[in-house]
């Protein structure tokens, strides 16, 4: 059986909106009264066939402009394929969720498939808005109700979970993460499952919550459909440079991914001409700005920064851990950890070229950020040893009684070196990472990508500009780790490029 989630206080807008659609399409447009049987007839085999005239007919409201090439080549490959894995990637305002959660839907029912069809959002409530608007249509709709007959079942019909009269249709709504196990009405299991507006800000600053929702999606929720239909769409205009459509494009070569420019921007030419002017996208750059527009319209996301930019950081498989001369982490503290971050950042030397094997960039206690260092060297082996630092500025008694209470609990010695603080400003010593990673001897571990301690110190990197004002603690980690390696560097060995990393295959943070 299927258990309905009881609506929020958060619902009771989504049944005003309902109710509000109810009303409209009850207002709409009625079927000819005087039409023969075979009118109709004739009229709804068209629809089965014809999905453009299908909107243009059943679905007047949404249809204030002729549908595009792209959204009915979408339909029909979903139509086609009863297995079908769709990564919709559309540009904004190309109508990618009124597609897959309504008219697609509605399409398959028309045409005669039986469906149970699921429905997830962020949120439980952003799932059922987004179901409800599929509901209203076979409630109040006059033209589908004319040429199909009634479709609400009284006592089946509630928010975020329906079944139509003739039991072809069940719709459910679902929120991202909620289990999705066992769902099923008497035999049937869900067979069109839609992911729509998963992201939001908070999922695009945690690459670890986006690998948790990556791994619901591939364990639980696509393993849910185990009939012979099975399809999978997950609409999303993705304007973030990591998001969890493009994971599970990383993921699965085999998924298509069907991705729509909204425009272009040499020409400024619309993907969807029938309903945005030639000009309608030039005014949106310089409403939003190019760097905005880019993003949320043609799937190029930017992160802000104007020294250290997106497209000089270098992701990479790095070499074994005992090829490294020499690994030095840094520690730049934090006593209280409310307002500054404790940094503690691990770089490796190889060849000429510095390798960022490990980050802790968090707001937290002392104990965290020398917890983490016992635990780096633990997974290290015996041949390997990290030489650890620590400004002299910051060795006294917190930072010794700190240390002293993680090796109580460790049983160990961490060995830390005191070094003396630069005497060079910051800012001026930040910066003078520069040249390395203009010069392509930087690297990240690949293996760190998704990790929210590496990511949050890339951002403060990002960050560094003339008067900038934000938390500095991992770039200054990183620059005095580099800077220590940099000592140890010999040129003119003979390698070509000084070392192997010169035929490595260079990867940025643009996925």
């Amino acid at each position: 059986m299927i258990t309905q989630v009881s609506i929020t206080a958060a619902g009771k807008a989504a049944a005003e909106r309902y109710r509000e659609k109810l009303e409209l399409l009850k207002s709409g447009d009625a079927a000819n009264p005087f039409e023969t049987k075979e009118e109709q007839r004739l009229r709804i085999e068209l629809a089965k066939r014809d999905i453009k005239f299908m909107v243009s007919y059943y679905l007047p409201h949404y249809a204030t402009s002729e549908s595009a090439d792209f959204q009915i080549r979408l339909a029909k490959r979903v139509a086609r394929n009863t297995t079908c894995r769709e990564l919709v990637r559309w540009g904004r305002g190309l109508a990618k969720s009124v597609w897959c959660d309504l008219i697609i839907p509605l399409w398959l029912w028309m045409r005669g498939e039986t469906n149970f069809v699921v429905i997830v959002g962020n949120t439980y409530d952003k799932a059922v808005i987004l179901l409800s608007d599929l509901q209203a249509e076979l409630e109040a709709n006059p033209r589908i109700i004319h040429d199909f007959g009634e479709q609400k079942f009284v006592g089946s019909w509630t928010d975020g979970l329906f079944q139509t009269k003739d039991g072809r249709l069940i719709g459910m709504a679902l929120g991202m993460g909620q289990s999705p196990r066992g769902l099923r009405k008497k035999a049937i299991r869900p067979t069109l499952i839609i992911a729509d507006d998963l992201e939001d800000k908070d999922t695009a600053k945690n690459p670890k919550r986006q690998d948790e929702v990556v791994a619901w999606i591939e364990r639980d929720l696509v393993p849910t459909m185990d009939g012979p239909v099975r399809r999978y769409l997950h609409p999303n205009n993705n304007p973030m440079p990591r998001s969890i459509q493009n994971q599970l494009q990383k993921l699965h070569p085999d998924w298509h991914v069907d991705e729509v420019k909204a425009y272009d921007k040499q020409t400024y030419e619309p993907a969807w001409p029938q309903k945005y002017g030639k000009d309608y996208y030039r005014i949106i750059e310089q409403d939003i700005g190019i760097l905005a527009a880019y993003a949320e319209y043609l799937h190029e996301p930017h992160i802000e920064g104007k020294i250290f930019t997106n497209d000089l950081i270098q992701w990479g498989e790095p070499p074994r851990i005992n090829h490294f001369k020499l690994i030095a982490g840094h520690w730049d503290v934090a006593y209280s950890g409310k307002n500054d971050f404790n940094a503690v950042k691990v770089w490796g030397l190889h060849g000429i070229n510095f390798w960022h094997l490990k980050a802790f960039c968090r707001q937290c206690k002392m104990e965290d950020a020398i917890r983490f260092m016992y635990f780096y060297e633990s997974t290290l082996p015996e041949s390997v040893r990290v030489i650890w630092r620590v400004e002299a500025q910051f060795w006294g008694d917190p930072v010794q009684q700190a240390i002293e209470r993680v090796r109580q609990e460790m049983d160990r010695w961490l060995g830390i070196s005191v070094v003396e603080r630069p005497k060079i400003k910051k800012y001026d010593r930040m910066v003078s990472m520069h040249p390395y990673y203009q010069n392509n001897r930087i690297y990240y571990s690949e293996h760190e990508y998704a990790d929210n301690d590496m990511q949050a110190g890339i951002a403060q990197l990002k960050g560094i500009e003339p008067r900038y004002s934000g938390h500095d603690d991992g770039p200054d980690a990183d620059q005095q780790a580099i800077e220590y390696l940099a000592r140890h560097v010999v040129y003119g060995s003979g390698v070509p490029g000084g070392g192997i990393e010169a035929t490595l295959p260079r990867r940025n943070n643009r996925l």
